[in-house]
């Protein structure tokens, strides 16, 4: 593989690890507040929260393609503020990616939030722990299974972007040209040497990813004594 073929993978790697990091603080305070509260329009807002998992990723792109472009008040904002564009840019790729990768972070952060349970923030409010404290010092720790889960999850599954980073970002190389779409262009090429390449270290690199979380979060059972 040559450097010009390695370019969009490391394009793919920053957007995942940027994406993953703001989803991981994004996503904290909806799971928090979808695991604890009794609100009636929680499952409204969880059925929002998960429509990218069933939702067409054209779907979603076009969507997204509309409110992000120059006519619309955010693409407005944007361009006003920066003198460019979101739509075709790697800026408009990461807002893209938050909401199709959004599920991917809230879901295992709200099962283990639900899991954690009420009785250790009493416990901590009891001894005088302000809220944000106790979240921070107890909540937090007790549930780093669920990050590391979101967090993988959400690395892995923005690697493999392809329906809405085209139909927001296109193909701008080096801008907007990330693996999965480079993939595409080689088959349309029918370079099929340079997309088997790209294709097996994609695949290779999910495999080691989602096996070190297994691996992790794995249980083994005892052995017979």
């Amino acid at each position: 593989m040559t450097a010009a073929d390695l370019a969009p993978l490391w394009l793919t790697l920053r957007l995942a690890a940027l994406v993953t990091l703001l989803l991981l603080v994004l996503g904290t305070p909806l799971a928090w507040w979808l695991a604890r509260t009794c609100s009636r329009i929680a499952p409204a807002v969880e059925a929002v929260t998960a429509l990218p998992l069933v939702l067409p990723p054209t779907v979603l792109g076009f969507y997204l393609l509309v409110a992000l472009n120059p006519d619309a008040p955010l693409g407005r904002f944007w361009f006003d503020l920066t003198g460019t564009t979101l739509t075709f840019s790697f800026a408009g790729l990461v807002i893209a990616s938050l909401f199709y990768s959004l599920p991917f972070t809230v879901q295992p952060l709200q099962a283990a939030f639900t899991t954690l349970g009420r009785a250790p923030m009493e416990a901590a409010a009891s001894l005088g722990a302000r809220p944000l404290d106790a979240f921070l010092t107890v909540a937090v720790p007790l549930s780093l299974r669920g990050y590391l889960t979101a967090a993988v999850l959400t690395f892995a599954h923005t690697l493999g972007e392809f329906g809405v980073v085209l139909m927001v970002g296109g193909n701008i190389p080096s801008e907007t040209r990330v693996i999965s779409i480079a993939i595409y262009e080689k088959v349309e090429t029918l370079d099929y040497a340079s997309a088997h390449a790209m294709s097996a270290l994609l695949l290779g690199l999910s495999f080691a990813i989602l096996l070190v979380l297994y691996m992790v979060n794995g249980r083994r059972p005892e052995a017979p004594l």
